[in-house]
């Protein structure tokens, strides 16, 4: 009986956090990579403006806010 009562279907603050951290850290993640081979691109076509990655940077944080956004409602 005892065991049943600790283990109760209670929200863990500690899972909270890493979850919360985990979107934010995947959304870092993605804008730097996609910036980092939007860069490797212009410098490898030889563009002076970073045109790629400008447009992969905005491309890639759109998409993550909205994977972010789906993730939040489905609670």
């Amino acid at each position: 009986m005892l065991l049943k009562m600790a283990s109760d279907n209670k929200p863990n603050p500690s899972n909270n956090y890493l979850k919360y951290s985990n979107l934010g850290l995947q959304l870092l993640l993605g804008i730097g990579l996609a910036g980092w081979l939007g860069y490797l691109l212009d410098s490898f076509l030889e563009i002076n403006f970073p045109a790629f990655m400008l447009t992969f940077g905005f491309l890639t944080f759109g998409g993550m806010l909205y994977q972010i956004y789906r993730t939040l409602n489905k609670e």
